[in-house]
C-alpha cells in the first residue's frame, strides 16, 4: 500500500467506522456464535501473496462482526463502560502514525512531556492535592498505565521495595526473603480480583477485610486485622481502598482508613477505576475526600471519560518511590538529560519498557470536549441510572440491592437466586440487551450499568420493559 492508496483507503475506513457506530443500534448487542466459530472461516496459514484491501474489508463483516460484542451499543449495560469518542479515535490514528516508543525523554520528548502536562491537567480537574502534581518542581506526578490492574501491581511492588529497604536500613541482618514472608497487604472483600492477583504476582500475603452493610471497608475491621497480624509477627505494609467497587459501586471509607495507614506507616493505594471520572463534577468530588492520605491514586479515563482504551491514570506523591523500585539504566537507554531534574523517563514508572503516545488521546479529548462537556457526559449517565432505579422501585416484584451513587444499578427479582439466574439467562439469550451479575451478601444480583456514549432515555425505558416482561415469564414458569 503506497501513500496515495493509504489516503483513499483511510477515508474509506473512516467511513466504515462512522457507519458502524451510526448503525450500531441495529446490530445484536451480543453475538450468536459458539466457541471456535472463527477458525473454520479463515485459512490455516497466512497468505504467501498480498491480498486486496477490498477482500480484507469484506471479511470484516463476514468473519469479525458476527463474533463482536458491541460494547458501544446503547443496549449494552454490562460490566462498566469502555469509553469512546471521535476525538480520541483520531488521536489514536496519529499515535499509530507517529509510532514512537516513548520509554525515555530522548526516545521522543513530546511523548514524555505531553503526558506529564496532561496528567497535571487531569489532576487539577479532580482537585487532587498539590503533592500529586509534577508541576515544574514537584516531587509527585502522574503516569499513564495500561490498566488499573497494572497500577495496583506497580504500587504494591513500589511499597514492597520501600518497606524492605526501610527495615533493612534499621536491621541490616534481615534478608529480603525473611521480610517478604512476613509482609501482608489488605483490601476490601468487595475489591476487584486484580488486587488479589497483584499480591500473587508480588509474592505477598493478601487479606480481605470484611465490608460493612453498605459494602464499604471501615476502620474497625481493618484495625482488628492489623492487630491480629502484628501479634502474629507479620508486617502490614500496603492497603488498597476502592472507590466505586465493581460489584455495586460502593466506596471504602477513606476518612477512616487513611489515618490508620498514616499511623501504621502503610502505603495507601486508591483504586477508583470506574468512579474516578465522576470526581471532575463538583457534586461528586466529596467521594474522593481523604485522598490526601494516599500514596498513590488511580482511575481509568478509558472507562468513563471518553478516552478510548488504553489509558489508566495513576499519580504518586513521591515519584522516587516508583523510580527507586524499577530503575535500571543500561547504557543503550541512557541519555544526556536524564539526570537534569527537568524531565522524567517513564520506563521507570511501569512494568513494560515500551509505551505508546497515549497522552495524545487526553489532549484531543480535553480540548475538543472541554471540562464542561465531559461533566455533561458523566451527569447524563448518572441521570439515566437514576431513571432506571426509579422504574425498578415502581415494580414491587423487584428490589434495589445497593445504593445508587453513579451510573450503576444493582437489582433483582424478590425471591431465590435460582429465580434471578433464570431471569439473567433469559435476558442474555434474547440478545436484545446485555447484562452481567454480581453476588452481594450471598444474593445473586443483576447489574445495570449505563455504558454507551449514545445511550438515551428511550433505550433505558426499552431495557426495563424487556426485563419486566422476561421477569413475568420467569415468575410464571416458577408457578407452573
Amino acid at each position: 500500500m503506497n501513500v496515495s492508496e493509504f489516503r483513499r483507503r483511510g477515508k474509506e475506513m473512516v467511513d466504515y467506522v462512522a457507519d458502524y457506530l451510526e448503525g450500531i443500534e441495529g446490530r445484536p448487542v451480543y453475538p450468536n456464535v459458539e466457541p471456535g466459530y472463527l477458525r473454520p472461516l479463515i485459512p490455516t496459514e497466512a497468505p504467501q501473496e498480498p491480498e486486496a484491501f477490498e477482500d480484507v474489508i469484506n471479511d470484516i463483516e463476514k468473519i469479525i462482526m458476527p463474533g463482536v460484542t458491541h460494547w458501544h451499543s446503547p443496549y449494552f449495560f454490562a460490566y462498566f463502560p469502555t469509553a469512546s469518542s471521535y476525538p480520541s479515535m483520531l488521536a489514536d490514528m496519529l499515535c499509530g502514525a507517529v509510532g514512537c516508543i516513548g520509554f525515555s525523554w530522548a526516545a521522543s520528548p513530546a511523548c514524555t512531556e505531553l503526558e506529564t502536562v496532561m496528567m497535571d491537567w487531569l489532576g487539577k480537574m479532580l482537585q487532587l492535592p498539590e503533592e500529586f502534581l509534577a508541576g515544574k518542581a514537584g516531587e509527585g506526578g502522574g503516569v499513564i498505565q495500561g490498566s488499573a490492574s497494572e497500577a495496583t501491581l506497580v504500587a504494591l511492588l513500589a511499597a514492597r521495595t520501600k518497606v524492605t529497604r526501610r527495615l533493612q536500613a534499621a536491621s541490616p541482618e534481615l534478608s529480603q526473603a525473611a521480610i517478604m514472608e512476613k509482609l501482608v497487604a489488605y483490601f476490601s472483600d468487595q475489591a476487584h480480583s486484580s488486587v488479589e492477583r497483584a499480591g500473587l504476582i508480588g509474592g505477598v500475603q493478601m487479606k480481605a477485610i470484611p465490608s460493612d452493610g453498605k459494602f464499604a471497608m471501615r476502620a474497625s475491621a481493618l484495625q482488628e486485622a492489623l492487630e491480629q497480624d502484628k501479634a502474629a509477627g507479620l508486617i502490614p505494609f500496603f492497603v488498597v481502598a476502592t472507590l466505586g467497587t465493581t460489584s455495586c459501586c460502593s466506596f471504602d471509607n477513606l476518612l477512616e482508613v487513611g489515618p490508620i495507614c498514616k499511623k501504621e506507616d502503610m502505603w495507601l493505594h486508591i483504586d477508583a477505576a470506574y468512579a474516578g471520572s465522576a470526581f471532575i463534577c463538583p457534586e461528586f468530588r466529596h467521594l474522593l475526600n481523604g485522598v490526601e492520605f494516599a500514596d498513590s491514586f488511580n482511575f481509568n479515563p478509558h472507562k468513563w471519560l471518553l478516552v478510548n482504551f488504553d489509558c489508566s491514570a495513576m499519580w504518586v506523591k513521591k515519584r522516587t518511590d516508583l523510580t527507586g523500585a524499577f530503575k535500571l539504566d543500561p547504557i543503550y537507554l541512557k541519555h544526556s538529560h536524564q539526570d537534569s531534574g527537568l524531565i522524567t523517563d517513564y520506563r521507570h514508572w511501569q512494568i513494560p519498557l515500551g509505551r505508546r503516545f497515549r497522552s495524545l488521546k487526553l489532549w484531543f479529548v480535553f480540548r475538543m470536549y472541554g471540562v464542561k462537556g465531559l461533566q455533561a457526559h458523566i451527569r447524563k449517565h448518572v441521570q439515566l441510572a437514576q431513571k432506571f432505579e426509579s422504574l425498578v422501585r415502581q415494580d414491587s416484584r423487584f428490589e434495589i440491592c445497593a445504593e445508587v451513587t453513579l451510573g450503576l444499578v444493582c437489582f433483582r427479582l424478590k425471591g431465590s437466586n435460582q429465580l434471578n439466574e433464570a431471569l439473567l439467562q433469559r435476558i442474555n439469550n434474547a440478545k436484545k440487551i446485555h447484562l452481567v451479575p454480581c453476588n452481594l451478601q450471598d444474593k445473586f444480583v443483576l447489574r445495570f450499568a449505563i455504558c454507551s456514549r449514545m445511550v438515551e432515555s428511550a433505550h433505558v425505558q426499552f431495557a426495563w420493559e424487556h426485563i419486566r416482561e422476561l421477569g413475568e415469564d420467569v415468575l410464571r414458569a416458577e408457578k407452573e
